[in-house]
């Protein structure tokens, strides 16, 4: 049992989820012991028991005893209440108010971009040139800021690992899979596989047989409502 904490958390979560992943992350790099619960999205968010954790069906959620908490945001803002060492936020103003709004802008601004890109790889749309155009275009400003943002530095709020990273880099070490490549930004690109080393982004990453596994169940999800 890791000292810091005496119960037991419990995480339902979808693994290839970048929302869930972050979350799991934290967690690792946290030390934190906590029970594993694996959602498949095809039903296991609409039972009686886990619509009285989130009665919005979504995940992740955390329970720590009798408490539930969902919106990965707001969990990775209790973990950090709650089990403070080893801390994942800066310490000053300035590096405090970064990480948020990298956390802001990667949810606001780049998940959004990326959803039809998303969506096209997986099968489930196809995109017209004018679309797949604008959405690479909202991706790239998000990354050219991201390349900005790190500049010489190991992590992308300094010299130690934030949120920010985990946040952010949960998205942007996916992007390739999508047909989005990082080779115009060297600097993400060097910031991306200092992060795959890391011993949690390599329990958490996502396998070839999850992906195909999700795409065949959203896959037959989409036909049933469309029949």
């Amino acid at each position: 049992m890791s000292p810091n904490n005496k119960t037991m958390l419990k995480l339902y979560h979808l693994p290839i989820s970048f929302n869930s992943r972050r979350v799991w992350i934290a967690l690792l790099e946290k030390g934190l012991d906590f029970e594993s619960v694996p959602m498949k999205l095809n039903g296991d968010q609409l039972t009686p028991e886990f619509l009285a954790l989130n009665p919005f069906h979504h995940i992740p959620v955390l329970v720590d005893e009798d408490f539930s908490l969902f919106e990965s945001l707001a969990i990775l803002d209790y973990l950090e209440a709650k089990y403070p060492t080893p801390s994942l936020v800066p310490n000053d103003p300035q590096g405090l108010g970064t990480v948020k709004m990298i956390n802001l802008i990667t949810l606001n601004e780049l998940l959004p971009a990326t959803t039809p890109l998303l969506r096209q790889s997986m099968g489930f749309t196809t995109l017209d040139e004018s679309s797949q155009t604008k959405a690479q275009e909202k991706v790239a400003t998000v990354l050219s800021f991201f390349e900005k943002s790190i500049g010489d530095q190991p992590y992308i709020v300094g010299k130690t690992l934030t949120l920010g990273d985990i946040v952010a880099g949960t998205m942007v070490g996916f992007l390739p899979m999508i047909g989005v490549s990082l080779t115009p930004y060297p600097k993400l690109s060097t910031w991306i596989e200092h992060l795959s080393q890391r011993e949690s982004w390599q329990q958490t990453e996502p396998q070839p047989e999850q992906i195909a596994e999700f795409r065949e169940t959203m896959q037959k999800l989409i036909a049933q409502r469309s029949s």
